[in-house]
C-alpha cells in the first residue's frame, strides 16, 4: 500500500551523493508521500560540485551554499544537523530524509528517530551499517530503478507501435480507439517535445507497480499509480500524451500492461499490472 507522509523533508549531503542518481532518489522517496522540503547542501563553488546547479535547479532543490571558512575542512555536515533540528523543533513534519554515505549522520537520525520522525536513509553499499540501523528505512542507491528502465520502455513501446504500424499498411487495420480528444492531440503535438517523453511515464508506471502491490493477483489501483506520477511530475497530464485519463493511456499499451475492472471499487474503475521487464 501507499505511504501516506504528508510533510516529508528531504536532506542532501551533495559531498557524499551521487549526482546521477539524485532523480531516482526522488522518485524512490515520492512512494512514501509528500515531499514538502527540498534542500542540498555543499559548497557548489567547488569544481567537484559545478555539476550540480543544473540538476538541481531542474529539480526544484534548494542549494544551502556552504563556504570552507578552513582550507581542508568543510561546513556541510553541521549546516544540515543544524536545518534537521531546527525542522525537527516545529513539529511540522512527519518523516525525515537523510540522503548521505556518511556514518557522522548516525546520531542525527537516531535524534530524529527519538523524537518521532520516521527516518530514511539513503546512501551506496558502503554506508556505514551504524547509519543504516539508526533509520526505520534505509535505501542503497545500487538497488534504484536505473534510468535506463526509460530507455527500454521507450524502445519496447517504439517497437510494437513499428509493428502495429506494418501490420496496418499489411491490410491488417484494427480499430481505431476512441480515447484521444481533439485537446489532447493537440497537446500531444507539442513543438518543444517536452510532453512526448512517454518512456518516462512508463518507467513511474513500473515503480509504481512495484511498491504498491494492492492484491493477491498482483494488481495496482490506476488511482494509486496517478497519485505517485503526481508526486514526482507535479505537470504530469494524460492529455499532454494524447489520452483522456491514465487508464486510456495504460489500455493503449498491452504489450506493457494487463488491466481489470474493479467492480467493488468506488474511487476508480481499473487496476493494473505489468507484463514482464521493462
Amino acid at each position: 500500500m501507499m505511504e501516506d507522509f504528508q510533510k516529508m523533508v528531504v536532506l542532501i549531503d551533495a559531498d557524499n551523493t551521487q549526482l546521477s542518481r539524485l532523480e531516482e532518489v526522488l522518485h524512490e522517496i515520492s512512494t512514501y508521500g509528500r515531499i514538502i522540503v527540498k534542500k542540498a547542501y555543499g559548497n557548489f563553488t567547488k569544481p567537484n560540485l559545478h555539476k550540480w546547479e543544473d540538476k538541481i535547479k531542474s529539480l526544484a532543490i534548494k542549494a544551502e551554499q556552504q563556504f570552507d571558512y578552513v582550507a581542508g575542512k568543510n561546513t556541510t555536515d553541521i549546516a544540515m544537523v543544524i536545518d534537521a533540528m531546527d525542522m525537527l523543533h516545529t513539529g511540522m513534519y512527519d518523516a525525515a530524509v537523510l540522503v548521505s554515505s556518511d556514518s557522522d549522520f548516525t546520531p542525527l537520525a537516531v535524534r530524529l528517530k527519538e523524537s518521532g520522525m520516521y527516518v530514511i536513509g539513503v546512501g551506496e553499499k558502503k554506508t556505514p551499517e551504524a547509519f543504516c540501523n539508526a533509520c526505520d528505512d534505509f535505501i542503497y542507491l545500487e538497488y534504484l530503478t536505473s534510468t535506463k528502465s526509460k530507455e527500454q520502455v521507450q524502445s519496447q513501446s517504439a517497437k510494437t507501435q513499428d509493428g502495429k504500424k506494418a501490420s496496418k499498411d499489411g491490410g491488417e487495420e484494427k480499430p481505431a480507439r476512441k480515447t484521444k480528444s481533439k485537446a489532447a492531440a493537440t497537446a500531444s503535438s507539442s513543438k518543444d517535445g517536452k510532453d512526448s517523453d512517454i518512456g518516462e511515464i512508463h518507467a513511474l508506471l513500473r515503480i509504481a507497480y512495484e511498491k504498491f502491490v494492492e492484491d493477491d493477483d498482483g494488481y495496482v489501483n490506476i488511482s494509486s499509480a496517478g497519485v505517485y506520477i503526481k508526486r514526482v511530475k507535479p505537470e504530469f497530464s494524460p492529455l499532454a500524451y494524447g489520452y483522456n485519463k491514465l487508464s486510456d493511456l495504460i489500455k493503449d499499451f498491452p504489450q506493457l500492461y494487463e488491466i481489470k475492472r474493479d467492480g467493488d471499487r468506488k474511487t476508480s474503475g481499473y487496476s493494473y499490472r505489468c507484463l514482464g521487464r521493462a
